[in-house]
């Protein structure tokens, strides 16, 4: 009969496995670097390299900045004629009229998100763990392959099937179980499914790949104690690897926020401040992705625009920060 085990029990073989891995490391012996010799053509080239990675890097990493800079610059005007406080929390949109309420596009694109990641992340963790820890190889054969094929599907055939099969679910079932009437299928919640099922085998196959990195001798060691497979999954493995899958759905989420064609196709495109799962929405990728050809036809539309393509910028950068910050805080907690 398998015994309880508790957490004492866990921190003692993970900080066992660490030493052992530790002093596995640096019981190795270090293989002889090879010296360039003599020749002078050889140390040149060597350090023409690492500068030209060094300047590729830097580029890479100003690349944020310049782009960040450009969206401010593009963003001036409609700065200048509107208090940053009305843009941002007016629900009032008539570009003909000046006026650029950006709140209703703001909401629609969080709710969006929201739900995508109320139903992507527990779904992509369960079937994370069972290709990790449950599945043989002969499925693993099948799976990995139609995961791939998942991923790369272009954003427009997922667009087309929310249209055809999503849409008419949420109208005419989903909403008739609900008790709700009046229902056109075109909704946050539409988005949501879509983007749910978009993001899914991204967060799948990194979340994957992080617990396989989970040491098996951790595993045994567990099991050895009496704990059964799914308290080892649960107490050690997921343990283990938490930061490793925060970091699958910061990736996974990052790219949500900026989806534009599928969800554009299944979300309604209202302007207005969504008040139930229902309600049409209109997040801010797709106001830009609609609206971008007829910017140069009326006044300050351009700079609106961009000022909304900054404002989805910042959002997907504080998410990053926070999600960056709560993830060094667990890995603290796990050292």
């Amino acid at each position: 009969m398998p015994k309880e085990i508790n957490d004492d029990d866990i921190q003692n073989i993970t900080e066992n496995i660490d030493e052992l891995e530790i002093t596995a490391v640096s019981t190795q012996q270090s293989t002889p670097l090879v010296k360039t010799g003599s020749n002078p053509l050889r140390v040149i080239l060597d350090g023409f390299m690492g500068k030209v990675v060094k300047a590729m890097t830097i580029f890479s990493l100003l690349l944020l900045v310049l782009i960040i800079i450009g969206l401010v610059l593009k963003s001036i005007p409609v700065l200048k004629d509107n208090p940053l406080s009305t843009l941002l929390f007016s629900s009032q949109w008539s570009p003909f009229k000046g006026e650029f309420g950006f709140l209703p596009f703001i909401l629609s694109t969080v709710y969006v998100t929201l739900i995508a990641a109320v139903i992507a992340i527990p779904l992509s963790l369960f079937t994370a763990i069972y290709l990790s820890e449950y599945a043989n190889k002969r499925f693993l054969k099948y799976a990995a392959p139609m995961l791939d094929i998942l991923g790369g599907i272009p954003s427009v055939i997922y667009g087309i099937w929310g249209v055809l099969l999503i849409v008419p679910f949420v109208r005419d079932d989903f909403s008739a179980w609900l008790g709700v009437d009046s229902v056109s299928g075109y909704s946050i919640l539409s988005g949501g499914v879509v983007l749910a099922v978009m993001v899914f085998p991204v967060v799948v196959q990194i979340v994957y790949e992080v617990l396989k990195t989970v040491p098996h001798e951790l595993r045994e060691a567990t099991l050895s104690l009496g704990a059964t497979k799914w308290e080892t999954i649960k107490k050690v493995v997921i343990k283990r690897a938490s930061p490793g899958i925060i970091a699958a759905c910061i990736l996974g989420f990052s790219r949500a926020f900026g989806e534009t064609i599928a969800v554009l196709m299944v979300v309604g495109n209202v302007v207005q401040i969504p008040k139930g799962i229902f309600d049409e929405g209109y997040p801010i990728p797709a106001l830009i992705a609609n609206n971008y050809g007829e910017m140069m036809s009326i006044p300050m539309y351009d700079s609106a625009l961009m000022f909304a393509a900054l404002i989805l910028l910042v959002i997907v950068l504080v998410f990053n920060v926070y999600a960056r910050w709560v993830l060094n805080r667990i890995e603290k907690s796990i050292k």
